[in-house]
């Protein structure tokens, strides 16, 4: 899978299908293999289907783009919002329904629901791989111990271990990933994490600063997300100084942590796909001294030194 990935949330049925088509163009042309889509109740109001349609439009898109699907990984998620009604066999054929696909790459799994354990969870994902439903399966949010007993319960069972673990990671959301305990559990099951929303819905552009629209128009009020456009304010100089974008600055720190394997990314435009990459030349070109100061911006004194020491 590439370093970086595709995501899909809020974003495919939100723009014309001609737009959609050229971005996943651009993606596949920039050497792009990692898509992520998942199921999404409709916040369009224009939906056909009440929760799901992200996953035809993605399909339909990705058929358009002629992007063969030998040369994608694809991930999507079980959410267990219906269990135990739905098993997450029926949940995921329901999906793959929807995409018009036979079998997906990576299957993440939202943390076990009230009443069912670790082990009763996994046995049921990994029938999924077993199935050939799946090839791989990771974890969407769980917490460092429930990622450390799966593997344990994989490794005693001979099942495969969680490949992959979602999770927000950006300049102001560190807490999780950075996590002592989380960073053991994942080396005990060789996961890698794949870090998502490092933009923080675009609020770390300054783009809002601009005036322009986004997932976060309240961003300049709305106080939970101050330490971000306080963070978006000192990367935009640092950015400046450097003659590089703020957003892929801002993409540019969780790829400098060795324990991310792919960083998602959104893009509503083929130039957005194409700026995101800058990310990965910034990653190769950094000096120590300038990640340091990237890595500095919106987090508490003691975070740097524990990042480089990883």
């Amino acid at each position: 899978m590439s370093r970086l990935g595709l995501g899909s949330w809020r974003t495919f049925e939100r723009i014309s299908r001609d737009e959609g088509v050229a971005v996943l163009r651009a993606a596949h042309e920039a050497g792009l293999t990692f898509l992520d889509d998942a199921r999404y109740d409709d916040e369009t109001g224009g939906a056909p289907i009440r929760t799901g349609y992200s996953e035809v439009v993605f399909g339909e898109l990705f058929r358009a783009a002629g992007w063969p699907r030998e040369q994608a990984v694809v991930a999507n998620k079980l959410w267990w919002e219906f269990w135990p009604e739905q098993t997450p066999d029926q949940e995921l054929d329901a999906s793959l329904g929807r995409m018009g696909f036979d079998d997906v790459d990576l299957i993440y799994t939202a943390p076990p629901p009230d009443g069912l354990d670790v082990a009763e969870a996994v046995e049921r994902i990994v029938a999924l791989i077993e199935a050939g439903k799946a090839r791989a399966w990771g974890v969407l949010n769980w917490s460092a111990a429930q990622v450390l007993e799966a593997a344990q319960i994989a490794d005693m069972r001979g099942w495969p271990a969680p490949a992959a673990a979602q999770l927000p990671y950006s300049l102001v959301h560190r807490d999780v990933v950075e996590d002592d305990h989380l960073i053991r559990a994942l080396a005990a099951a060789n996961t890698g994490v794949v870090a998502s929303y490092a933009l923080v819905g675009g609020v770390l552009t300054g783009k809002y600063d601009a005036g322009a629209d986004g997932r976060h128009p309240e961003a300049l009020t709305e106080p939970r997300l101050a330490a971000a456009v306080a963070a978006g304010r000192e990367l935009a100089a640092l950015a400046a100084e450097l003659n590089t974008p703020p957003a892929a600055l801002a993409l540019a720190f969780p790829l400098l942590n060795p324990v991310v394997a792919s960083l998602l990314t959104g893009a509503t435009r083929p130039e957005q796909v194409h700026a995101n990459l800058a990310a990965l030349t910034l990653v190769e070109t950094l000096d120590e001294s300038v990640a340091a100061r990237l890595r500095s911006i919106g987090a508490p004194s003691d975070v740097e030194t524990t990042v480089t020491a990883q």
